[in-house]
């Protein structure tokens, strides 16, 4: 047996130069013994360490990344198992790739585990403050971490507190950081760290964020195992807080306002509506049913549902995608820039805005916030679809002799074909439901392009209005 006795800090850095030699060489697992510094010397010696040579090894970015963090791992198999990976990888490499393999899996729920332990110590690690001399403060903890991650872990403490001196001891070793780089010493006992006044302001703070009406021990036992709470000042507050909830909560209770707020029938009473999608028998009643759609995520966020407004005996239909921001607010459609310029332009295509039916493929508005503003968002497919429902009643109701669909979204939703829109522009399709459609630009994408494309862009849709006016009167 080959034994390679690795150092106690930078051990992946020294597990990997001697992996790299031994599979160069040929070397297969059974024949090396990976020792830590602690680990008993063998009574019967070792092999002596293969030769180099200039054999290629192998490996991907992602597996030495994985056996990077699989190496902070406390079971003694670890080295072992990377190894074999490596030396399988030089005739398989595509098995790195298969999480059903057996090695694979057990190298990920190892760097899972060590990855979750490295979490627990950015979260409980409670420094103490030392004596200091210089103009730094200096602090010091405690922390037993189940794996030997002190090396892994303890970078995100060198980059949040760069502005102090720290040390942090573990079982496996100390780690000490003065401002320019992070140095690691061999274990040594716990150290005796002096009490800390800021402590007490922790608790404080602890004890008053609880929120005794949301206890769940099961979780917070797992979000904060009970191994750490010896070295946390804010667990020994945990038994009182959990034995007072009752009494806080019936507190709140009775604190509470007795009466309502004005408001608060007309909010419960729109929460309380239930979808309906029973046929309609009027325009009125489907745009009542509308109103407690729930057919889609969309209904959560916007603020209510905008059906379509006009003439239902004109004749002539608009459909655009789906309402913006004022509309959404207003619950009508085509009362924003966009709706302006459709109606001026109408205007100037003889044909009266107030003789129309308008509404939008999709009924509620999609958007992103954006601090005190709501972007809008184009609906996707899903949304299109069910909301087919609605715009199927709507047209059902006004059997319009002529649909103007104004954009690629209403395009979509009337006649199902999502191809690209230029060169459809002008032309009459066929409706899902047998009706004429004629394809336009939406004016939000002219009030969108530069003025000399927007000019042209709106000289199109005016001529696309007038043929309309033209099919209509044909």
């Amino acid at each position: 047996m080959i034994r390679i006795d690795l150092p106690r800090f930078d051990r992946f850095e020294g597990w990997r130069d001697a992996a790299r030699q031994l599979v160069g060489a040929g070397v297969t697992p059974d024949r090396i013994t990976w020792a830590d510094p602690d680990t008993p010397a063998d009574l019967f010696g070792s092999d002596p360490m293969a030769q180099p040579n200039d054999a290629p090894v192998t490996a991907t970015k992602d597996f030495l990344q994985l056996a990077r963090t699989v190496s902070s791992h406390s079971d003694p198999e670890r080295w072992a198992l990377i190894y074999t990976a490596l030396w399988r990888a030089q005739t398989d490499r595509a098995f790195l790739g298969n999480p059903a393999d057996p090695l694979m899996d057990r190298l990920n729920r190892l760097a899972k585990s060590v990855r979750r332990d490295i979490h627990k110590m950015h979260a409980f690690v409670r420094f103490h403050e030392l004596p200091s001399t210089g103009n730094r403060r200096s602090f010091g903890a405690w922390f037993e971490p189940e794996h030997l991650i002190l090396q892994a872990g303890t970078p995100f403490f060198a980059k949040r507190f760069a502005d102090m001196d720290w040390l942090i001891a573990t079982p496996e070793g100390i780690a000490r950081f003065t401002g320019d780089r992070i140095a690691f010493d061999p274990p040594a006992p716990r150290p005796d760290l002096p009490a800390d006044a800021s402590h007490g302001l922790w608790q404080t703070y602890f004890a008053n964020i609880f929120n005794p009406a949301r206890i769940k021990t099961n979780a917070m036992r797992s979000e904060m195992p009970m191994k750490y709470w010896k070295n946390l000042p804010e667990t020994h507050l945990i038994p009182h807080m959990l034995a007072d909830a009752p009494r806080r909560v019936q507190a709140m209770r009775d604190a509470g306002a007795s009466d309502a707020p004005q408001f608060a029938a007309k909010v419960t009473a729109r929460i309380r509506q239930q979808p309906q999608d029973t046929p309609a028998e009027t325009i009125t009643q489907a745009q009542e049913q509308a109103a407690r759609c729930t057919r889609c995520e969309l209904c959560h966020d916007a603020t209510q549902t905008v059906w379509g407004q006009g003439d239902p005996d004109a004749g002539l239909m608009f459909v655009g995608e789906a309402p913006g921001d004022q509309e959404d607010l207003a619950g009508r459609p085509f009362v924003g820039p966009a709706g302006q310029l459709l109606r001026q332009t109408m205007t100037q295509a003889a044909l009266d805005p107030d003789k129309a039916w308008m509404t939008n493929a999709v009924k509620h508005f999609r958007f992103t916030p954006r601090g005190k503003r709501r972007l809008h968002q184009t609906p996707d497919k899903s949304h299109v679809e069910h909301c087919s429902w609605w715009l199927g009643l709507e047209r059902r109701f006004v059997a319009p002799k002529l649909t103007v669909a104004l954009g690629a979204t209403a395009a979509f939703a009337l006649t199902g074909d999502r191809s690209p829109l230029t060169p459809r522009r002008g032309k009459v399709q066929a409706a899902t439901d047998g009706g004429p459609v004629l394809v336009t630009w939406h004016p939000s994408l002219i009030l969108r392009l530069p003025d000399d494309r927007a000019a042209t862009a709106r000289a199109e849709l005016l001529s696309d209005l007038r043929h309309a006016g033209q099919l209509l009167a044909a």
